[in-house]
């Protein structure tokens, strides 16, 4: 972190939690932030860190704004970090990649309180914790309002590397994990008489699902591993894929886009977390898992073999439709639980970029 080198006061035992930015000053400051990193990587104007040999550097930023991103109604200061933490890491587990470390930039106003930071930087730090890795530098800055700006580094086999412009027509279509919980989360905290439609221990998951996504880096191993099966030495495997923080629809409507291909999606394999099924109607559970976002799961295409040898592996994973030659991407809801009662099942939907989020979308 930028810095006067060799500021090493044990910043831990001087710092009042009722302090502000102000108050504590730019270089005490910076100490805290040192004290959540790794003392080995963050050098005096640089971290210097190894990267394998025959390996690619990846290298992902994303920013997080104040009532952008997260706001004190819905994100106490823990879960700022965790999530912000999360996003970052998701992005290298959709390049096929593992983590190295990440750099944090916090712009501040002057009269935020050090006990918020110091609960961000632990939930990065708690975020971090199950892969290994560790904040290796950052920056901090004056602004009108709090944002932090995380930069995740990782490393890929180049054999290994996943890319969206690779899927094939008869591809399976595999997700990590269930869709819709994280906007489900969103509108409980949002709305809290909401909650009284729900269990406290429904109500609690959904809540965490927004608030404490699990990255998917801790399935790069098992898919590099498809590289290497027995089961699978006769077959050429490809794997184009993307995470779905903006939603399982721009996923696969992306991933079909930079393809040239299109997409079913079976309606009725899309995995929905059960609470959600307790609260919403089938036909609002099926748009938030379509269009939700921030779910942080894998959206894979690869080829059927590979697919079920990968769930088999990973448990969590469902295949829920194919890539096809054909450009339309819609959702197949022949044989889902989502009706309109007298009318019978839903059409197909067809799916569009335009009604998952977008930034400046009017």
């Amino acid at each position: 972190m930028d810095g006067e080198p060799g500021f090493q006061e044990d910043i831990g035992e001087s710092v009042s939690h009722h302090q502000t930015v102000a108050e504590l000053g730019e270089q005490r400051l910076l100490a805290l932030l040192q004290s959540y990193g790794d003392p080995e990587a963050i050098g005096d104007d640089a971290a210097v860190l190894p990267i394998a040999s025959g390996h690619s550097l990846v290298v992902t930023t994303d920013v997080l704004v104040e009532d952008v991103h997260f706001s004190d109604r819905t994100t106490p200061p823990h879960s700022v970090g965790w999530r912000a933490a999360a996003a970052n890491l998701s992005d290298l587990a959709a390049m096929g990649a593992t983590g190295i470390g990440i750099t944090v930039a916090l712009s501040l106003p002057p009269d935020c309180p050090v006990a918020w930071i110091q609960q961000v930087y632990q939930g990065i730090k708690d975020c971090l914790h199950p892969y290994r890795l560790s904040i290796v530098g950052g920056d901090v800055s004056n602004s009108r309002i709090r944002s932090l700006a995380i930069t995740a580094l990782g490393q890929v086999s180049p054999g290994h590397q996943i890319r969206r412009d690779c899927a094939c027509p008869g591809d399976a279509i595999v997700v990590t994990g269930s869709h819709g919980g994280s906007r489900a989360g969103l509108e409980l905290l949002l709305d809290t008489d909401q909650s009284l439609l729900l269990g406290e221990a429904w109500r609690s998951q959904l809540i965490q699902l927004h608030q404490y996504p699990s990255p998917r880096l801790d399935c790069v191993t098992c898919l590099n591993r498809l590289h290497q099966a027995d089961v699978l030495t006769d077959l050429e495997i490809h794997i184009a894929g993307m995470d779905s923080s903006d939603g399982l629809a721009d996923a696969v409507l992306q991933l079909c886009r930079a393809s040239g291909t299109g997409a079913v999606i079976q309606g009725e394999k899309i995995p929905i977390p059960e609470a959600l099924h307790h609260w919403q109607t089938p036909q609002r559970a099926m748009e938030w898992a379509l269009y939700g976002g921030e779910d942080f799961e894998l959206v894979l295409c690869m080829p059927p073999q590979a697919a079920q040898h990968f769930c088999a592996a990973w448990p969590a994973a469902t295949i829920v439709g194919f890539v096809t030659v054909e450009p339309s991407v819609y959702v197949d809801c022949s044989n889902t639980a989502v009706s309109t009662g007298a009318e019978g099942n839903l059409p197909d939907l067809l799916l569009t970029l335009d009604r998952g989020f977008q930034h400046f979308k009017p």
